[in-house]
């Protein structure tokens, strides 16, 4: 299993002590350990980091200085990249469907890579930026995914030669053709049977003379979970043994974004009440499902919460501080009972979290943190314990 980022007991409670809850701490050299894991067991992919999962500004330094490519969705997120003087080169403009603010921001800053999957589509690319470099997203099915993006995104594999020419004909630099398995994928077998797929519309697209030169496995690489135990290296290396054997002459690319992100970041937060109510015990956080549990709905996560505690597991329901009744992040959950100001650590907290939070009925956006910047104030005791 890949490794993830996780603090102690003596560490969660020292920066509860010094920062407050509900806090959010991020680990850049996690982040740097994700990236290098995907360069080395992806050899030859060019990564595209995407930004939706964490627009964290200092964990996408943190990319950048390494090298990594971005695929942006907004022209907020391209603002932001073009703030930090990431060179547009480095940049694809993936959402399929884009704003006319979008393709605005992307003709000021140059960034002229992007995905589209329908004939609309390609006029306004052609419109706003003329020649530009596309990529044809076309659907594939995976039904074993967390979050199934082909319910929304895609061309049907056999619509693709059609759109290829259309794109052609209105100018475009077609460059090549891209999919995602969707978020969390378990297993190597949704991208193997596309690689299968792609090989085909690939010998296809030659045969009506395009030279195809760019193919972009997208991202759904999972995260370790304390659920499931899944194999990351065997299932990098059967995708690497794929691509190899099937685009050997082929420039790959990828959009990872949960797996760089996903393992990076730590919640604390705190119990502020406890009640029974409908015969079940009840706990009420500082953190809710309007902040970083937003990713209980927008990305269907079941976080880990880790209590420190010992005693006999109970089901209980846990709500979050907002005064809507839809802020109810667990029910049936089973935890050993809790008391007011007991702390709660809840890891793999990076990716769909932070990002999609609000500030709905004035609670703050929980603060995120840099633990390497924090641990170096910590007393040497709790530094020598502190990441699990």
């Amino acid at each position: 299993m890949q490794n993830y980022f996780k603090l102690t007991r003596p560490a969660m409670e020292w920066l509860a002590e010094r920062y407050g809850t509900p806090l959010l701490v991020l680990s850049l050299e996690q982040v740097q350990s994700n990236y290098r894991f995907l360069t080395e067991h992806l050899p030859g992919v060019k990564l595209h980091y995407a930004v939706k999962a964490n627009p964290d500004r200092r964990l996408v330094k943190a990319l950048a200085d390494m090298g990594s490519c971005f695929d942006v969705a907004s022209d907020g997120e391209m603002m932001d990249l073009a703030s930090m003087g990431v060179d547009p080169e480095r940049i694809i403009y993936a959402n399929p469907v884009k704003t006319a603010s979008g393709l605005a921001v992307a003709r000021r800053t140059g960034v002229h890579k992007f995905t589209f999957d329908s004939e609309h589509e390609i006029s306004r690319i052609a419109q706003a930026i003329p020649g530009g470099t596309v990529l044809l997203r076309v659907r594939v099915d995976n039904p074993r995914a967390l979050v199934d993006l082909n319910k929304k995104f895609g061309a049907h594999p056999d619509e693709a030669l059609h759109l290829l020419q259309v794109a052609r004909q209105h100018g475009l630099d077609v460059a090549g053709l891209c999919f995602h398995v969707g978020s969390q994928s378990p297993s190597a077998d949704a991208y193997l049977e596309a690689i299968q797929v792609f090989r085909r519309l690939f010998e296809a697209a030659a045969a009506e003379g395009f030279a195809l030169r760019v193919l972009d496995i997208g991202g759904g690489f999972p995260i370790p979970t304390p659920q499931e135990n899944i194999d990351v290296v065997a299932m990098t290396g059967k995708i690497s043994k794929a691509l190899a054997q099937n685009f050997p002459h082929t420039e790959l690319w990828a959009e990872p974004g949960r797996f760089i992100c996903g393992t990076t970041t730590n919640l604390i937060t705190r119990v502020i009440g406890t009640q029974i109510r409908n015969n079940q015990q009840w706990y009420f956080l500082d953190e809710g499902l309007y902040g970083t549990f937003s990713g209980v709905i927008f990305d269907h996560w079941d976080f880990h919460l880790e209590t420190f505690r010992q005693g006999q597991f109970i089901p209980a329901t846990f709500a979050g501080p907002s005064c809507d009744s839809l802020d109810i992040m667990f029910r049936d959950k089973m935890t050993v009972p809790l008391a007011v100001d007991d702390l709660i650590l809840v890891p793999n907290c990076g990716a769909y979290t932070s990002a999609s939070a609000t500030t709905f009925n004035g609670f703050g956006k929980a603060p995120i943190i840099v633990w390497e910047e924090a641990r170096a104030e910590m007393p040497a005791a709790v530094e020598l314990a502190a990441v699990g």
